[in-house]
């Protein structure tokens, strides 16, 4: 029976595997969230791992409040990178293997075409900056590791996007979101089966990649589909980044090629809108 730990399991995306994973046969599937482990405690983690005698992570686990993160620098660095570090030294003690979950916001935002893995990184917030720095600690120590850069992603649990546009729309007649951000809404669903795919198949081609929905996206036109689909009376109005200023910057444009994950794991990749109709009608 092989123990597959996944980190921060009472996010969105570890819910998600856990709707999948189970009955699975061959697979004790363990969910950790910080009250059970913390990543950022090194002796705590190699413990853990030693006397559950895990064989694969999944790291869910990150501190993805990413405006708050800009005055929470500290914090987001020990979860983001050192948390990653601690994993990946004990997967490699362990023999086991390692899915590090990663961001589009690795990226400046500032090319006009899909980024591919081996584009430049630069990242414009402290989210950013941790979640790749936590990228290069996990490929200094465990090479043999995969890293999945995703991006806007929601799902039926926990709290994100599509669950903020619900509820406001139901409180509200009107709304203002931000047009002039581009990327790809990507259901945590269907990244959970890529996830999965990985570990029984016991994939060897190891690195970086990058998943997201298929298609492309303002933050506007996902509020738009959203209302659409969930047939949400409330008027959508679209405003520039500079009428709503945060404290951390995000890329304007962060559309990812996933060619690579396509070619090299054979994996078929839904269109975001159908994705959305989907996670609606389960909600």
């Amino acid at each position: 029976m092989k123990k597959i730990l996944v980190t921060g399991g009472k996010g969105q995306l570890a819910t998600c595997i856990k709707d999948i994973a189970i009955g699975l046969n061959g697979y004790n599937f363990i969910y950790v969230d910080l009250d059970e482990l913390d990543i950022t405690k090194s002796k705590e983690v190699n413990s853990f791992f030693e006397s559950e005698n895990i064989s694969f992570c999944v790291n869910c686990a990150a501190y993805t409040a990413v405006d708050r993160a800009e005055t929470e620098q500290d914090l987001t660095a020990r979860v983001n990178k050192v948390g990653a570090q601690n994993l990946a030294n004990a997967c490699n003690k362990q023999s086991a293997g390692l899915i590090q979950i990663s961001t589009d916001f690795v990226f400046d935002g500032k090319k006009s075409r899909p980024y591919r893995e081996d584009d430049p990184t630069d990242p414009l917030s402290v989210y950013g900056l941790t979640k790749l720095n936590g990228e290069q600690e996990i490929m200094r120590i465990l090479p043999k590791s995969f890293i999945i850069r995703t991006s806007w992603l929601y799902s039926e649990h926990g709290q994100n996007f599509l669950k903020t546009m619900l509820r406001l729309g139901s409180e509200r007649d009107n709304l203002s979101i931000v047009a002039d951000q581009i990327g790809t809404p990507t259901y945590a669903g269907d990244l959970a089966k890529v996830i999965l795919k990985i570990i029984m198949e016991e994939r060897t081609e190891n690195g970086v990649y990058h998943f997201s929905n298929e298609g492309v996206a303002s933050w506007y036109d996902f509020a738009k589909a959203i209302f659409d689909i969930a047939e949400v009376d409330c008027q959508v109005s679209p405003i520039n980044t500079d009428e709503y200023p945060t404290p951390a910057k995000r890329p304007a444009f962060s559309v990812m090629d996933k060619s690579k994950l396509k070619t090299e794991l054979g994996i078929n990749i839904p269109y975001w809108r159908d994705s959305l109709k989907k996670c609606l009608n389960k909600l």
